[in-house]
């Protein structure tokens, strides 16, 4: 079977009235890419009855697949089974909750470059001022830690190139920091605003606690990572080489 050049992964869990219309207007904005694709959706243990839309909507089109997680297992786990099943080239992640445009996808493509990921943030959110000021804190006090400046930690969309996530070992809660992940590994991270819309159906699975409290040890982790990085310079000398050479690594 040919591997596709594109391939989008999709958490979700109780996003059954999303789906439909999701894959719909997904189709239309991927095929105007010209290039061959997959979309992968990763139900995370669903009790709403996406599981038996997913069935119909990979009925559909041999270009779906869908992956159950047998319990809920958290967004970082779905990704990851996500990351493991896709053939692509070009990895593309969103949610399924139709904030997140597609027609953005286009426009991240074209941007790409000659960099190995690019990141998303969103622009005029569509969110309540209690949620878009616990996403302010919690953005300046991870690039505070990190000594990074990624204006958009939570938004879903986002374009890897493969070799990035065949480096990449996600825990549990390290989804919120794949761009710190990755720059670890050496890679190089762009970031580019993209659209945001209004919730139509369904609701968050995620609340003021779990965006700004749960992820502080997970941030203390990754600090840690890179504090502890290896990093030195070496020289080789060899009869084949003919004279020494120099490298850095870290």
């Amino acid at each position: 079977m040919t591997s596709p050049y594109l391939s989008v992964v999709i958490p979700l869990r109780d996003e059954r009235e999303n789906l439909q219309p999701l894959w719909k207007e997904l189709k239309g904005i991927l095929s105007r890419t010209r290039n061959s694709f997959e979309v992968v959706f990763v139900d995370d243990g669903s009790t709403d009855g996406s599981r038996e839309v997913l069935v119909d909507i990979v009925q559909q089109d041999p270009r779906v697949r869908a992956l159950h997680l047998l319990e809920p297992s958290g967004q970082s786990a779905a990704l990851d089974a996500g990351f493991k099943a896709v053939r692509g080239d070009l990895i593309i992640t969103m949610d399924a909750d139709l904030q997140t445009d597609p027609v953005d996808i286009l426009m991240m493509l074209d941007s790409l470059g000659t960099l190995d990921a690019l990141v998303g943030y969103r622009v005029r959110r569509c969110d309540s001022l209690s949620r878009r000021l616990v996403s302010r804190v919690a953005n300046s006090i991870r690039n505070r830690v990190l000594g990074e400046a990624i204006r958009d930690a939570g938004c879903s969309l986002k374009v890897f190139r493969r070799p990035c996530l065949e480096r990449l070992r996600l825990q549990d809660g390290m989804h919120r920091f794949l761009p710190a992940l990755l720059e670890l590994e050496g890679f190089r991270i762009g970031q580019v605003g993209v659209g945001h819309r209004r919730r139509r159906w369904g609701r968050s699975k995620y609340g003021p606690t779990s965006r700004l409290l749960r992820p502080v040890v997970d941030l203390l982790v990754v600090r840690w990572m890179q504090r502890r990085r290896l990093r030195y310079r070496i020289r080789e000398e060899s009869a084949l080489m003919g004279r020494g050479r120099s490298s850095r690594v870290g």
